[in-house]
């Protein structure tokens, strides 16, 4: 068995991983990336941009359907799922092939196939084994299900599964209300699929702020998205036709598919790492707020971790974050670790829902209730929003002080809007400050300036 040697060994291609690679390789450090499928990961080949290519297809459908209300005379003759797949082959393809480029430009070393912790910093790879000065752990995550639900990949899919289906499904059950299971509801809906959400918790996308997904469910009562709220699933039965979905209770869904949608899981199992000394808890690499694991030289990013034994945002900007900064922090380089809260979240349905910083319940258990206050602008005071024919809001929750300590938005497009509300909140922004920006006109980054003024005590365009 040989041995190649090299400043950074790093296990797993997806998001953290190459963006590591691609850091540290800038650095001047030799790289070694290992991955058993194809670099990109499951966010550019099963995850972010296949998802959004088939909502935007989705998009599309929806504006066919209702071109007459701007007076367009435009038809719609339904869904070619095998000229959605090819839209949305490309688009993979494409970035793959430049993702590859850009790797092998920076000199980096690309492995292909599975690796294995063999020792505390080497991972063997068949009859290879690959050393580093440091070892960077991001096998990233895979779909979960629930004990007792099989997932086959015809009946009881999960969203790998959804992906390359080569037919619109005539009705579909989805398990799971959060980001995934929303996003596959809406692309399927604009489709002209039956959907029903089934969720556990009281609302979907339940990690938002309570204000926005009240706002989701109203829009998806528009669209006559179903959802069931608060009631667990029981179990699932094949029929003739489908599936039948039995809920706590005693009440039965039918559909032509399952869909299970109720998170990811870390994928660190069978890999070698506990046995060499990495700390694991509920199957989630333990690091410290510099990413560093239990063993000394080896770091780890992205879904597979938990920072201190806290929950972690399985975003794929998350693992490029996390990926400069472990390259960063090899090389000697002073970083100051991630405010996650700082970190911006879109739900990319239609609506869509985007967040940043705290949701009003964190504030008031952060800073008391009497230390926050909120205001709500609505879209319909907004220009471009009424021109996109969208509804929704902007909530900001602030600190007495007028210190904006989370935005809330909810509308088609407004994923948009969201970098500049990271600002204001990294930047811990007063809103007096930011209402004395001038926003173009007509554009929805007014609803971000409205929101403050209004906040600041002085609104403009604001409907009661």
């Amino acid at each position: 068995m040989a041995d190649n040697l090299s400043d950074i060994v790093i296990l797993g291609g997806g998001s953290g991983g190459y963006a590591a690679a691609l850091r540290a390789a800038e650095l001047g450090k030799s790289v070694v990336l290992i991955e058993k499928d194809k670099v990109g990961g499951t966010c550019l080949h099963r995850g972010c941009i296949p998802t959004k290519a088939l909502l935007h297809a989705g998009e599309i459908a929806d504006s066919a359907r209702e071109s007459a209300n701007f007076g367009v005379n435009a038809t719609f003759e339904g869904i070619d799922m095998a000229g959605v797949h090819k839209y949305k082959d490309g688009v993979i393809s494409k970035n793959h092939k430049g993702l590859v480029g850009l790797i092998k430009s920076r000199g980096i070393t690309i492995v292909e196939g599975s690796g294995t912790l063999t020792g505390p910093r080497t991972v063997t790879v068949g009859d290879e084994s690959y050393t580093g000065t440091n070892l960077i752990l991001a096998t990233g995550s895979y779909s979960r299900t629930l004990p007792g639900l099989d997932v086959d990949g015809t009946r009881v899919i999960a969203s790998e599964h959804a992906l390359v289906l080569d037919h619109v499904p005539a009705s579909a059950i989805i398990l799971g209300g959060g980001v995934i299971g929303v996003e596959f509801a809406s692309a399927w809906k604009s489709f002209g699929s039956d959907v029903t959400i089934v969720e556990a918790l009281p609302h979907l996308v339940p990690a938002e702020d309570e204000a926005n997904s009240k706002l989701l469910e109203r829009a998806f009562r528009r669209r006559g998205i179903n959802y069931k709220l608060g009631v667990r699933f029981e179990k699932v039965e094949q029929t003739d036709s489908g599936v039948r979905v039995t809920l706590e209770g005693g009440e039965t869904l039918e559909a032509e598919l399952l869909l299970v949608a109720v998170g990811r899981g870390p994928s660190s199992a069978g890999l070698g790492y506990e046995e060499q000394g990495v700390t694991i808890e509920r199957g989630f690499v333990i690091t410290d707020e510099y990413l560093r694991t239990s063993v000394e030289g080896v770091y780890a990013v992205g879904d597979l971790i938990s920072i201190n034994g806290a929950p972690h945002l399985q975003l794929a900007h998350v693992g490029f974050a996390e990926g400069i900064q472990v390259a960063e922090h090899i090389a000697g380089l002073p970083v100051v670790p991630i405010d996650y809260a700082g970190v911006p979240r879109i739900t990319y349905s239609s609506p869509e829902v985007a967040s940043v910083g705290l949701s009003e319940v964190q504030a008031a258990e952060k800073f008391g209730a009497e230390g926050v206050k909120t205001v709500n602008y609505d879209l319909s005071g907004n220009g471009k929003s009424a021109i996109l024919n969208t509804k929704g809001a902007v909530k900001l929750v602030a600190a007495q002080d007028g210190t904006v300590l989370g935005v809330h938005i909810v509308g088609d497009r407004v994923g948009e809007l969201i970098a500049e509300a990271q600002l204001i909140y990294n930047w811990e922004a007063l809103a007096s400050e930011v209402a004395q920006l001038i926003h173009p006109h007509p554009t929805q980054s007014e609803a971000i300036g409205e929101a403050h003024l209004l906040l600041a005590g002085k609104p403009l365009h604001v409907h009661d």
